[in-house]
């Protein structure tokens, strides 16, 4: 008894599993819209990913010659007209679609016909990225969903389309962290410092000078219009004179609209050398403990305070001296500019201007960065 259920068991796995795969199946035309692949094209690639599935006996284009005419079935998209086509054929399913690439996507619908209800039987479409070179692999992850099968989901998310709201335009996702060049024109006790003689503390050296550092910077809100950033930008000013002169720049930016115009501010950091000291009738600068007796400078009570005092018509305070000691030094950056695009190039153009207490620099910096892009499965 258990052998003959067993037995008939078998046999209605058999039967079932016949009646699946006796369906015939015929690949009507594929209409395709703005990609690098023909109608006729597309009907073979829909037909390969098929017979590979081994669900249905898939007609071959030779079976479809048999009709008369089949030339009129070229533009046969309707469901009337493919069931109709189906029947001249003795089909059991039809299999028609589209292929449409749209802005920076790749639309694929398939859908199913019934011939003997004369009904759709089932509508699959998605949307993947602009790789037309990995059209096969996106036309049988469609086909994986029309039979019902689970797709491989590392290939899946590396051709689906992501409708991302706030990088929908891509204004959101341009990323300009890379390299910076730029020069400054100072003014003020910075211009001063600079020109002024090594043998009276200065650097001895034009006041130009450029400078040259990396820009890093996140994201941390973002539209299509309008992204907020913060940007931390090292740098290293008068290379070319032989000078090092260390900064560090936090700044807080904003890059507006599809253009990339772009506005930033916030503190900078570096180091500089001062000493107590003051400017003569001749514009001579010297060190106070030097030439001076402290009698004659600090006046009874002097509490040490950076602040000038007049004493015999001269000013004594702090100055820039490259012999002096080493301090802290604290600036404030405004900066405005541009990013301008050539195809995966960024090339971010700023203006900017950096003060403290008595002087200044103002100038321009241009640096440049690639757009990073999906890139193919087959890289």
């Amino acid at each position: 008894m258990k052998t003959l259920i067993k037995n008939m068991l078998i046999v209605a796995m058999l039967i079932i599993a016949q009646s699946s795969i006796a369906q015939t199946a015929l690949v009507g035309p594929i209409n395709t819209f703005n990609v690098n692949a023909h109608p006729t094209t597309a009907s073979k690639l829909v037909r390969m990913e098929l017979v590979q599935r081994e669900k249905f006996n898939v007609l071959d284009e030779y079976d479809m010659y048999e009709v008369q005419n089949p030339e009129q079935y070229d533009s046969c998209y309707s469901k009337l007209c493919l069931v109709e086509y189906g029947k001249v054929l003795n089909a059991d399913l039809v299999i028609s679609g589209s292929i449409d690439k749209i802005g920076r996507k790749i639309i694929i619908t398939l859908k199913m016909i019934d011939v003997n209800s004369e009904e759709v039987k089932k509508t699959v479409s998605r949307e993947f990225t602009d790789q037309q070179q990995e059209l096969q692999r996106m036309i049988g992850i469609v086909v994986d969903q029309l039979l019902g099968i689970d797709s491989d989901p590392e290939l899946v998310k590396r051709l689906e389309f992501k409708n991302e709201v706030i990088t929908s335009t891509n204004v959101g996702r341009v990323n300009n962290s890379g390299p910076r060049m730029g020069v400054g024109f100072t003014h003020g006790n910075i211009a001063e410092f600079m020109t002024r003689g090594e043998d009276q503390g200065g650097l001895d050296m034009v006041p130009v000078m450029s400078n040259l550092g990396y820009q890093f910077e996140a994201q941390y809100v973002g539209t299509e219009n309008f992204s907020a950033l913060f940007e931390i930008i090292p740098s290293f000013n008068g290379l070319e004179q032989g000078k090092f002169m260390p900064n560090l720049a936090l700044l807080n930016g904003f890059r507006f609209g599809q253009q990339g115009w772009e506005f930033a501010f916030g503190p900078s950091f570096g180091l500089k050398k001062i000493s107590w000291g003051f400017f003569d009738t001749q514009g001579i600068y010297g060190e106070a403990g030097k030439y001076w007796r402290q009698g004659d400078l600090h006046p009874a009570g002097f509490d040490g305070s950076t602040s000038a005092i007049e004493e015999n018509g001269y000013f004594v305070e702090e100055h820039l001296d490259d012999r002096g000691a080493i301090k802290f030094s604290t600036r404030w950056v405004m900066a405005f500019g541009r990013t301008f695009r050539s195809g995966a190039l960024n090339i971010p153009v700023n203006l900017f201007y950096s003060s403290n207490r008595g002087g200044g620099m103002a100038g321009f910096s241009v640096g440049f960065n690639i757009t990073r892009s999906k890139k193919s499965i087959n890289r």
